[in-house]
């Protein structure tokens, strides 16, 4: 029976990589017990562990143990050997980096030991399981509010409207950043593969994530494409997706726009954030609960009282033929329902909570125990209007210049801007540490984490990706120095130009990738970099005379 439903799947499916597609589906999961239980599985099935590392022509990209190697070396030259906490941090740290080792090597063996179609198939079937999924993320959300398009609905206190694509996770599971810039990886592959409708139904599907920074990158992506590499039906497609994006902006999340400009007005103009409290000059019918006290409350309800008393005398009466003695036509009796008005979408239902949820409860707690370091003396203090991460990038700056020492190779793994270093923290943001172990360096704290608690502590419309430090290029700068960024461009970026003349995809993707190294830990986040190798390598595969590139082969 078992044997036979596999012949059918085959037949349905075709000959696909299961490896490679189980990898591929277990392995960019949120969850990173999913991603061991990932590598687990294909190393049982395939049991290899010939990485190929050389200083010429190396299999894989060698700056994965270059940088390991740092790490150690920074260990010892910072002297923080002497911690057993921080020995703790550095185990994790390499822990990652080999798991980014052994997932390149299965992608690597995947591309060497399948057919081209069969990888073409095995990537095709994972966009599809992706598509399927954030159409479900999607769906749910409209059953769940009841209004076909949750980009504009207010209801429910705003958990979705401006969030909505917050919501739109994928088969990941992940953050809807994840899955745009998986949905963008599948325009650029879709569209030189002439895949056209595939390359719609994966622009509809970043566009549901309404992540303004990937958009921005894919579009100056496309409009390259258009000007330099692209046919005449290549174009169309490309005029199709910005128009997708148009009307997606005006018609469908306005509001998504209107944000885009906020924040590059944010860049150029320093303004004042305001208190987290609602200003008093807002009327009072249209103030939160959350944010009344106990005689406003009461003021307001005999206000919603006589207001409803006022429309009541308003309606006209409704008569019966047994209210009056008087013979009146059935004709000339008022027929009118009793309704209930709806609440106004200036009231509370339809406005931001603001309450103070968990996770922010925890960080304020955090800011409060370590107020004379943090100099954060309180939420409802106001900061300067201008994004995080701009923030984040002059402190990385401002500390190599006062640390000429560590400019060459950083102040160490986890100590300054990782993804590392808010989970050793165990503030709950980027996944579990031992208790006994928490770490937290006082470079982090004073730098990187302070510009967190100082937005992520805040209202949830300060929660953005703007607001956050988190940048593989930061992470590079901070924690390995100029060593650790010349050793990324020369041992990973250089990996792939190298094989430049192999590439169709593979040049809009690595620009691409590039640009979203600005946004995220990517590295530690074990999750999009797998598909770009993967990407990267079957284009040097299929492009090579020999279907593999020499400077790549095993």
């Amino acid at each position: 029976m078992i044997k036979q439903a596999i012949i059918q799947l085959k037949k349905v499916t075709g000959d696909i990589d299961w490896k490679l597609l189980i990898l591929l589906v277990l392995f960019l999961n949120v969850k990173l017990a999913i991603k061991l239980l990932a590598l687990i599985i294909v190393y049982c099935v395939r049991p290899n562990f010939r990485f190929g590392f050389h200083f010429k022509n190396s299999r894989l990209p060698l700056f994965y143990v270059a940088i390991i190697a740092l790490a150690l070396t920074t260990f010892i030259l910072n002297k923080n050997f002497h911690s057993t906490h921080y020995t703790a941090v550095l185990l994790t740290g390499i822990g990652f980096w080999t798991l980014c080792i052994f997932a390149a090597h299965q992608v690597k063996l995947s591309v060497e030991q399948s057919s081209i179609d069969t990888l073409h198939r095995t990537i095709f079937i994972f966009f599809v399981l992706n598509l399927l999924f954030t159409l479900g993320n999607i769906v749910a959300i409209v059953i769940e509010t009841g209004a076909l398009n949750p980009y504009r609905y207010q209801g429910n206190y705003q958990k979705y409207f401006i969030s909505t694509g917050d919501y739109i996770k994928g088969l990941t599971f992940d953050t809807s950043t994840t899955n745009a810039v998986l949905n963008a990886f599948g325009v650029i592959y879709f569209l030189l593969r002439r895949r056209f409708a595939l390359v719609c139904l994966c622009m509809a599907g970043l566009l549901l994530t309404a992540s303004n920074f990937v958009n921005i990158v894919l579009l100056l992506t496309l409009g390259g494409l258009f000007a330099f590499n692209s046919d005449k039906d290549q174009k169309s497609i490309i005029i199709v997706c910005v128009g997708f994006l148009l009307i997606f902006l005006g018609k469908i999340s306005p509001q998504n726009s209107n944000y885009v400009g906020e924040t590059f007005g944010k860049i150029f103009h320093q303004k004042q954030l305001p208190n987290i409290r609602p200003q008093t000059q807002i009327p009072l019918l249209q103030r939160a609960d959350s944010t009344l006290n106990p005689d406003e409350r009461k003021r307001r309800t005999a206000m919603l009282y006589l207001d409803s008393l006022a429309n009541y005398k308003k309606k006209p009466l409704v008569l019966t033929k047994n209210t009056s003695a008087m013979a009146i036509p059935d004709s000339m009796i008022a027929k009118q329902e009793l309704s209930i008005p709806k609440p106004s979408i200036h009231s509370a239902p339809f406005q931001n909570r603001a309450d103070t949820t968990i996770e922010q409860k925890r960080l304020l707690t955090f800011i409060n125990t370590n107020e004379n370091k943090l100099k954060l003396p309180g939420k409802i203090i106001p900061v300067k209007l201008q994004p995080g991460k701009l923030i984040a990038m002059q402190q990385t700056l401002t500390f190599l210049e006062h640390s000429p020492a560590k400019i060459i190779w950083g102040d160490g793994m986890g100590n300054f801007s990782s993804k590392l270093a808010f989970r050793v923290s165990n503030l709950g943001i980027a996944g579990g540490f031992p208790a006994s172990y928490t770490y937290i360096s006082n470079e982090f704290l004073t730098n990187h984490l302070k510009v967190y608690l100082n937005y992520f502590s805040r209202r949830a419309n300060l929660h953005s990706l703007t607001n956050s430090p988190n940048s593989v290029y930061d992470q590079l700068l901070s924690e390995y120095g100029i060593l650790g960024f010349i050793l990324f461009i020369v041992l990973y970026i250089g990996y792939f130009v190298r094989s430049i003349k192999y590439f169709t995809y593979g040049i809009p993707l690595l620009l691409m990738t590039g640009a979203i190294f600005f946004v995220d830990y990517w590295f530690e986040q074990l999750s999009v970099v797998i598909l770009f190798e993967l990407l990267m390598f079957l284009n040097i595969k299929e492009n090579s005379t020999d279907n593999l590139s020499p400077a790549h082969a095993n």
